[in-house]
């Protein structure tokens, strides 16, 4: 079929409360770094100028169960749950004499654990998890946690490029546990997404820790979640390698073969136990996907893939190494949990089963390339279900979701069919004739790039249609779909003919056909 229009590059659509990007970068302080250059619309992103970060105080009626204004059965239920939390802190107690030989040497060991777990802790932070506890008091069951993690690393530490620089959050995952039910909903945030930050204007997430640290990401992330986050967690990449070493390794079926000089080097395809580079590697890897398309998405896959493997390994072991494992996570791991909840949660939730126990899934979002970057723009409706879906207790997404062409798991929901879906999702390449139509447009100006991209296509069984983009100024190679059941397939036209980004149109690109491929300069 022959194509009405050439495809013509429309100005994407963007927020209306967004009038324009300042160009500036994600770096910045409460210095005024950031200034804002659009007028602001007041939306879920932004932060509320009458929010509070100081909890209010508390009734002193509410704090004595004497008082006769508690109800005799919400007394006995008081009593009840003081009761198990003594028992609790007993029991915790025991273990560390068994395991330390002594009251002294555990009461040691829980002021060095413990002063390694509060090391970052700022002030701020503190009165913001406060106020949210305070809001929504703890009483046994599910709560929220934001798990981060930074690039900050010894190499980092080292180099005069970044010194005295705020550490980015380099991954963001909004964790809902449940210690009662023994479950856990991990959803990744894409660091990319564009946020109203008010007075700092639109920015993508991950500049929230640059421009107010940990206190104003958990803010942040709790507005766009719109679920109270009562406790934090931070790992930085040192501690994520010496922690899986301090493991004894965990055992992990990478998807496909890696190979990232970005990342860290190689690892191979398969069931296998990784030591603490090989998972960092894993965690770390972006360009290894960059011919399957968003990079960061299924490097975050693979981060709750390695987290499940950790949590599986410190759940099913015994009283001892659970306390040698908690020690080993203080050194790289900042929280404001005290060992005692970090020990008495690890002993609640032991038995969990990662395959049918551990939800994953990330947040949707559409991306969008402009003025010389990536953003991602949320899929508001998406979103809002499938928080409603976490907030319940349900895995995130109603099915599992594979990419046929690495084999990554996008998405769990404990069904334990995930390792058989894995097996049939190999890349292929079969000519196998296809219903759909791609067109290809050259955008780099290389006489016959889009004849060589079409013969590949054509190879798989795809009807093709060549011509030239509106320029040849395109500088790396997308695959355009209109729908969201389209973005599998269009991963695996960007892997047949070997580069590409797929992402969904926003209205930006005009054609005929069910996928527009336009070739850049890194074909």
């Amino acid at each position: 079929m022959n194509s009405r229009r050439s495809n013509q590059r429309r100005p994407v659509r963007r927020p209306s409360n967004s009038t324009e990007f300042d160009g500036r970068s994600d770096r910045a302080s409460r210095n005024g770094a950031y200034t804002r250059r659009d007028s602001f619309d007041p939306s879920a992103y932004g932060r509320s100028s009458d929010s509070s970060r100081t909890p209010s105080p508390r009734s002193t009626h509410d704090d004595n169960p004497y008082t006769r204004r508690v109800s005799q059965a919400e007394y006995t239920q008081r009593r009840k749950r003081a009761k198990r939390k003594r028992i609790a802190l007993v029991a915790v107690a025991v273990v560390l004499v068994l395991c330390l030989g002594g009251a002294g040497a555990a009461f040691a060991y829980y002021q060095t654990v413990s002063n390694n777990l509060h090391q970052g802790i700022d002030d701020d932070l503190a009165r913001t998890l406060a106020a949210a506890e305070a809001a929504h008091p703890y009483e046994g069951g599910p709560f929220y946690m934001l798990l981060m993690g930074t690039d900050g690393s010894s190499d980092r530490e080292a180099s005069a490029e970044y010194a005295g620089d705020q550490f980015r959050s380099d991954s963001m995952m909004v964790t809902r546990i449940d210690p009662q039910g023994k479950k856990v909903a991990l959803v990744s945030l894409h660091r990319d997404t564009l946020v109203d930050m008010g007075e700092y204007g639109q920015q993508k997430l991950n500049a929230a820790h640059s421009i107010g640290g940990a206190s104003y990401t958990v803010e942040t992330v709790s507005k766009l979640a719109g679920v109270p986050i009562t406790h934090y967690a931070e790992i930085n990449f040192d501690g994520f390698k010496d922690i899986v070493d301090a493991l004894g390794g965990v055992e992990v079926d990478v998807p496909m073969t890696i190979d990232d000089e970005d990342a860290g080097g190689h690892v191979d395809e398969g069931l296998q136990t990784l030591n603490g580079d090989q998972a960092l590697i894993l965690c770390r890897a972006r360009h290894a996907y960059d011919e399957f398309g968003d990079g960061d998405r299924y490097r975050a896959a693979n981060q709750r893939l390695v987290l499940s493997a950790i949590a599986k390994k410190i759940l099913t072991s015994d009283a001892a190494t659970m306390v040698g494992s908690v020690q080993a996570l203080s050194q790289y791991v900042t929280t404001d949990l005290e060992i005692t909840d970090i020990l008495s949660i690890a002993q609640s939730m032991r038995g969990l089963d990662p395959e049918k126990d551990i939800y994953t899934a990330m947040e949707p979002t559409t991306s969008a390339y402009i003025n010389g970057g990536w953003y991602e723009y949320l899929d508001a409706k998406a979103w809002k279900t499938m928080m409603s879906r976490v907030d319940q207790g349900l895995p995130p997404t109603e099915e599992d979701e594979i990419d046929e062409t690495s084999g990554t798991v996008l998405a769990t929901t404990g069904s334990g069919s995930v390792e058989g879906e894995k097996k049939d999702a190999a890349p292929t390449t079969s000519n196998e004739k296809k219903s759909s139509t791609v067109v290809v447009k050259n955008g780099n100006g290389l006489a016959g790039a889009g004849a060589e991209a079409a013969e590949k296509l054509e190879a798989c069984g795809y009807t093709v249609e060549t011509g030239n983009a509106d320029s040849f100024d395109y500088t790396q190679t997308i695959v355009i779909y209109e729908r969201g059941d389209q973005a599998t397939e269009a991963r695996a036209i960007a892997n047949a003919i070997g580069v590409g980004k797929a992402q969904q149109n926003t209205g930006e690109y005009v054609f005929d056909g069910d996928f527009l491929v336009v070739l850049g300069a890194d074909w």
